[in-house]
């Protein structure tokens, strides 16, 4: 089922890939950015993860913490997502437990949808190559901007493979835009 602004964000008590803690509960008091990808070496992912990691300081400065989920397990994001070195907590969530909690959708549809296509073309320009794929192939994403409070103030559902909240509208929330 599919989460609404306005809602309490569900609670996220988990480890990420070097096995710090990630929690909400100890970002409480500042923005978040949940976001949700597929597979590790998915190149739309892989691109997105590049944007928001050239973003980052911009929007750590705004106060905005950034966490990344993957239905990978931790050696695989290590070995492809991991390779960017994001200064973001990266979650492996292989059982799908987040992905359920968030209500994170799965559409054959999306994959066909002509922006999967064009920005396929320019994640691989970028030099992110597909790998072996590690859950669902047909994984939506999503984002999720986490308020001070714990509640979402957006709940982004991705309409094709490659659709994210956009940088320029996180800016814009967080009083920069």
């Amino acid at each position: 089922m599919r989460l609404q602004a306005g809602q309490p964000a569900p609670d996220v008590q988990t480890v990420d890939v070097f096995g710090r803690p990630v929690s909400l509960q100890h970002w409480r008091g500042r923005p978040v950015l949940l976001s949700f990808y597929r597979y590790a070496s998915c190149p739309l992912c892989n691109l997105r993860v590049r944007d928001l990691r050239e973003a980052a300081p911009e929007l750590a400065a705004l106060g905005l913490v950034l966490v990344g989920v993957f239905q990978s397990d931790a050696a695989t994001i290590g070995r492809h997502v991991g390779q960017q070195q994001a200064p973001f907590p990266l979650v492996a969530d292989p059982a799908l437990a987040l992905y359920r909690r968030y209500g994170v959708e799965r559409s054959w549809a999306a994959m066909l949808r002509w922006p999967t296509l064009a920005g396929a073309v320019r994640a691989m320009a970028a030099g992110f190559l597909p790998g072996r794929v590690d859950g669902p192939i047909d994984r939506t994403p999503a984002d999720f901007l986490i308020d001070a409070d714990g509640r979402i103030a957006v709940a982004h559902y991705g309409r094709h493979l490659g659709d994210h909240l956009p940088i320029a509208e996180l800016r814009a929330r967080l009083g920069r835009g």
